[in-house]
Parts: structure tokens; C-alpha cells; sequence
């Protein structure tokens, strides 16, 4: 039996949005409210979401991640419109095309706003992997209140983060790097990861071998960097 996924050349849209202007962007009232059942295969529906892909793009961190841990649930929340029907539908093909092994069951995708409604989807303490890959650097100084990383969110990034969770962060962009480094690095709550933490650096740099923006940048061979972040023992 052939599969064929959904192509991205049909659901082309602009790269960047503002985050600020969306205000009717689909949110639960409170995470207990978010309907497993319309996400998710029936044989997770007594799990709690684990891992989230802030700004997932066109899914493939989903996609690539599902499979090497099937018993975790996955959310990607993702701003623009056609982008995230593209994910949408090509995790019904997935299932669809792996019916039989009920693969796939376990991740998803929502068009939200994450800067404004990420703790009305998860409880305290409940996610414990995090990853904001190739987020949106919006070049412009005047531009830069649109950038995800700010005291504010990482205020909320603390709220749902586990005790013994982590903050996964690439980019190609050195500035941006440096602005998400700084930010949680002077913020009391979080302290970056020590580069002695190889493993997870190495499982990180692979990663980057899995979203769209990460084929690319290694295709014009750019230099990625890499951090990820911990909340600090109190």
C-alpha cells in the first residue's frame, strides 16, 4: 500500500506573524477542558501531555519524535493557519496509513497563540520536555516584543515545566541565541544546562536534522546553536 503525505507546497503562507494581533485563536479555559478525545488515539486518553513543540512549523519534530516515544503525548502549537493544517492533516494520514499499529496516535497539533494561552493548556508541573526550535527572531528592534522569549514567558515556561524538565532551544540566528540565553540565564528561577551535559546535547543536535528550518540551515550550511535550560533546585 503507497502513502503519499500532504505536500507543503499547498499550504504555502508568510513566514512571520505577529503574535500580538491574533486575538480569537482557539484556547481552553483551563487545561482540564483541552478535549483529549479530538487529539488524540482512544489508548492515550488517560496520559498527560509531556512534550510541546512551541511554533512547531510544518511538524516534523512531531513526526520524528512520536515513534521513539509512543507513550508519551505531544502537542505542537503553531500561529498561522495553513501551516498548521498541513501538520493536522498529515498526522491523519499517518494514522490512517498505520491503522493496523495505532502509530502516530500520540501527537498533535493546535493553532493557538502560545504567547498568550500557554497556561490554559497544561497543568503546574506537567510538561517535561519543551523545545522551541528556530522560533521567529523578528529582526527589527522595534519588532522584538513579538519574539516568544521574554520574563514573561519564561515566568509561565516555569509554571508548567516539571521539576526535572527541560527547555530545548536552536537557532541559526547568533542574536538569537544570545537573546534567549540571556533571558533565562538572568531569570531566578532557570539556569542553562552545563555543556558537560553531552548526551542531551548530542540527542539536540540531531534533532536539528528533523524541522524544516533545520534541513535548510544545514543545506546552506549555517551555524546552529544550541542551548537548553533547567529550573534551578530551591
Amino acid at each position: 500500500m503507497s502513502h503519499t503525505n500532504p505536500q507543503k507546497r499547498n499550504y504555502r503562507q508568510r513566514a512571520h506573524s505577529n503574535p500580538i494581533s491574533y486575538r480569537s485563536l482557539y484556547h481552553p479555559i483551563r487545561p482540564q477542558s483541552l478535549n483529549l478525545g479530538a487529539l488524540y488515539a482512544e489508548s492515550n486518553l488517560d496520559k498527560k501531555i509531556e512534550f510541546v513543540d512551541i511554533g512547531c512549523g510544518y511538524g516534523g519534530l512531531l513526526t520524528h519524535l512520536s515513534p521513539i516515544f509512543p507513550n508519551v503525548l505531544m502537542l505542537g502549537l503553531e500561529i498561522r493557519t495553513k501551516v498548521s493544517d498541513f501538520v493536522i492533516d498529515t498526522i491523519k494520514s499517518l494514522r490512517e496509513y498505520n491503522e493496523i499499529s495505532h502509530a502516530y496516535g500520540n501527537i498533535a497539533c493546535i493553532r493557538t497563540n502560545a504567547m498568550k494561552y500557554l497556561p490554559n493548556f497544561f497543568d503546574k508541573k506537567q510538561v517535561k520536555k519543551l523545545f522551541i526550535l528556530f522560533p521567529d527572531p523578528h529582526f527589527k528592534k522595534s519588532k522584538h516584543k513579538w519574539r516568544f522569549v521574554s520574563e514573561t514567558m519564561i515566568a509561565e515556561i516555569a509554571y508548567i515545566l516539571h521539576e526535572d524538565g527541560l527547555v530545548y532551544s536552536i537557532t541559526d540566528v547568533f542574536d538569537m541565541h544570545e537573546w534567549i540565553s540571556k533571558h533565562f540565564n538572568e531569570h531566578p528561577l532557570f539556569a542553562k544546562l552545563s555543556n558537560d551535559e553531552k548526551e542531551e546535547y548530542d540527542w539536540l543536535k540531531n534533532l536539528s536534522n528533523h524541522t524544516q528550518e533545520g534541513q535548510k540551515a544545514h543545506r546552506e550550511k549555517k551555524t546552529l546553536h544550541y542551548a537548553i535550560f533547567k529550573l534551578k533546585t530551591i
